[in-house]
């Protein structure tokens, strides 16, 4: 075998494996950018939220982190309210925007499906559910809707609760 033979053999063997392998590392390292990059966007929402609930905190008298409305709110802790709750509707959004997808991985639906809580659970709190009007103009329009729609099951589960609990079957 000559040293041209030999090149070319080596030339082969390059293009037959060498060269999907470089592809193959090549879409490896693109996916686990992806991967770290949603990660990172993860977080900073997850930060965003833990920061809110600081923000609930530090507001008591409000009673944010109560299941049930707060009533008797004078102007300016009903002013508070409304733009912490904007700032909650604000985070909501930008999950909505960020993490929500017709077709997602099982990783992408198990973060999706944790701010699809933290939505139900805020929309549970009639309040909530009576400031959306105020809250959500100007707000992605499919963001809107959804977050309607999750209000609005809500509402109706509160209600069959609430008739179940006033006329308990017999």
């Amino acid at each position: 075998m000559n040293f041209m033979q030999v090149w070319e053999l080596l030339s082969y063997i390059v293009r037959v494996i060498g060269l999907p392998l470089a592809i193959f590392v090549f879409l490896y390292q693109q996916r686990k950018a992806r991967e770290n990059e949603e990660e990172q966007i993860n977080q900073l929402l997850s930060d965003g939220y833990i920061d809110f609930l600081k923000l609930t905190i530090d507001n008591p008298d409000l009673k944010l982190r109560s299941n049930i409305a707060t009533t008797n709110l004078t102007d300016e802790q009903r002013e508070r309210m409304l733009g912490i709750l904007g700032i909650l509707i604000s985070l909501f959004e930008r999950a909505y925007m960020v993490a929500y997808g017709q077709k997602m991985s099982p990783r992408e639906t198990r973060r999706w499906r944790a701010w699809e809580g933290f939505m139900r659970e805020w929309c549970r709190r009639e309040d909530f559910r009576d400031s959306l009007p105020l809250l959500l103009p100007g707000e992605d329009p499919d963001f809107t809707a959804f977050l309607q729609g999750i209000a609005a099951d809500e509402a109706a589960k509160a209600n069959r609760l609430s008739s179940d609990v006033k006329n308990p079957a017999r």
